[in-house]
């Protein structure tokens, strides 16, 4: 009997790991791998910020291609070689252009907006937030990017050729602004229509969709319709899904992380539901939408699922992992709901439409604290005493509290020599002015979107500490069971610590981290993973 059941048991891990296989076999070569820098398709770095993707006739084959278009930075290139460096500033530099037939494999097809182009009637500060659309009547493409305090239309024969200035206008008479709040290109596939999707310059508290043609012989805004009016939102861009319109945006946190909004529409001009409002898009909260901004959507329209891609930003001053990041995670729905599935590793077929979680997922969410870019607690918008995604359990000691002097601090602000070793800018902090005891916890749970699969599992954690510490330890608890890594010496510099071979059943995981300690001694915690184990 024993051996019919071990027989047994065999038998069905041998089913579940062939039927992976199975699954990842079918997404060979379609992995999107986000909080890592990407390269193209022969190697080479991608630089591509505040663009979007569109699909446009190959103008040497016919054949349909994904054109990508955003920006390269001078501080990109500077913060990849060197990432343990931030910069305030962007410098542009070009409008870069990559093609794709996957949305994976990408190719670079040159800078298609030069510096030269856009100073060509004096030196311009700001370039950037840019789309393009297909103008039908004149059989050309136009390149719609903010310019300074105002907007600039350049022209093109082809998707991938040299775009030219064209005009630069102010939008002074159509929305009371020069600029554009935030601006992106949409364009409806159903139609063919494109559109520019932008905000109010001051305070960004209106939003406002315009058509884009042609007018008097020129490029131009055909009208103008106010889809929003409330709080102040940037990032703002549109998305299409099985007929009606998702207007999102991110809160005006200035270039920082922010939970993913929305309201939704049957026709692109509008009414949007909740009117004047914008709910919080389920599954972001946990690490403000993998720690970015909206950047803009594409939707898969595949031949078994239409799949909506969610494309974050993240810029200079983001909490660690700026300049040069780009980070795609799917979007699932509950009805017309949508759901952030916030993910650093998984595949998409653009044939079927179908993805699927990689098998070297990091389940852990803010596993690098970089969602929590301020000191928390935190009296600064967004008012915070909690670090995202994670609970702190004050056993003995000072409790947090917004404006207290006395209250711990829950992350700390890591050096530039920090960061040649730990990526960001914050790590996770455990300490206090009095003798103290907290837990520090995170429970991973399955999804209706995103399984935790059975399983062995490996957390790792990189970790320093001080002396006075009478308990320091890592640990994982799964359906009763305790897994723990404890540390007894003191730690003066960076060191990887793991527990192996954790078993993962039900769909749910407990990590965290327990320490006590007296006055002032400390233990600092950063890029914490939960990966299955090979």
């Amino acid at each position: 009997m024993k051996m019919r059941v071990f027989l047994s048991v065999v038998l069905w891990a041998w089913v579940l790991t062939v039927g992976a296989k199975n699954v990842d076999a079918r997404f060979d070569g379609k992995k999107i791998t986000n909080d890592i820098f990407w390269n193209t398709a022969e190697g080479m770095p991608l630089y591509s910020q505040g663009g979007g993707i569109f699909r446009y006739p190959d103008p040497d084959t016919g054949q349909l291609r994904y054109y990508w278009y955003g920006v390269r930075y001078a501080e990109a290139a500077r913060y990849r070689e060197d990432p343990s460096v931030t910069y305030p500033a962007c410098t542009f530099e070009s409008v870069t252009c990559y093609s794709s037939e996957d949305l994976i494999n990408w190719h670079y097809e040159g800078d298609v907006l030069t510096r030269e182009e856009v100073d060509r009637y004096g030196r311009a500060g700001w370039v950037g937030r840019m789309g393009v659309a297909y103008l039908e009547e004149w059989n050309q493409y136009v390149l719609v990017v903010q310019h300074d305090n105002g907007v600039l239309f350049a022209l093109s024969r082809t998707p991938n050729g040299r775009f030219i200035w064209h005009r630069r206008i102010t939008m002074e008479k159509i929305i009371g602004t020069p600029n554009t709040g935030d601006q992106t290109v949409f364009v409806d596939e159903d139609t063919r229509k494109p559109y520019l999707i932008y905000s109010y310059g001051r305070g960004r508290n209106r939003i406002y969709v315009s058509e884009i043609g042609i007018r008097d012989g020129q490029v131009d805004l055909l009208d103008c319709t106010q889809i929003f009016k409330g709080a102040g939102r940037e990032g703002n861009c549109l998305f299409k899904y099985r007929g009606r319109y998702y207007m999102c945006a991110s809160n005006l946190y200035g270039w920082d992380s922010s939970f993913a909004y929305y309201m939704v529409a049957n026709d692109i001009r509008g009414p949007y539901e909740p009117i004047n409002d914008m709910k919080i898009m389920p599954g972001c909260t946990e690490d403000y939408a993998h720690v970015t901004q909206t950047g803009f959507f594409y939707t898969v329209r595949g031949s078994r699922k239409e799949t909506v891609v969610y494309c974050g930003d993240r810029w200079a001053e983001f909490a660690g992992n700026g300049w040069g990041y780009n980070h795609w995670c799917p979007v699932s729905f509950d009805g017309e709901e949508p759901y952030f599935n916030s993910l650093q590793s998984w595949y998409l077929d653009v044939e079927t439409g179908e993805w699927h979680v990689a098998e070297d997922n990091n389940y852990v969410k803010n596993g690098s604290f970089e969602a929590d870019r301020r000191s928390i607690p935190c009296p600064a918008k967004p008012v915070q005493d909690y670090l995202l995604g994670w609970t702190t359990e004050i056993i003995e000691g000072n409790k947090v509290a917004v404006g207290s002097p006395d209250s711990p601090i829950l992350n700390y602000e890591n050096s530039e020599a920090d960061r040649k070793t730990v990526i960001g800018e914050k790590s996770l902090f455990i300490g206090d002015k009095t003798r103290f005891r907290r837990r520090i916890y995170q429970t991973i749970t399955s999804t209706p979107y995103v399984s935790l699969p059975d399983g062995h599992y490996t957390l790792t954690a990189r970790l320093k500490n001080s002396e006075g510490l009478d308990r320091l330890e890592m640990y994982v608890e799964s359906e009763g069971k305790r897994f723990s890594c404890r540390i007894k010496e003191e730690t003066p510099e960076w060191r990887t610590i793991e527990i192996r071979r954790v078993k993962v059943r039900g769909g749910k995981v407990e990590i965290g981290f327990y320490v006590e300690g007296v006055a002032d001694a400390w233990a600092r915690i950063d890029d914490v993973v939960l990966k299955r184990s090979r």
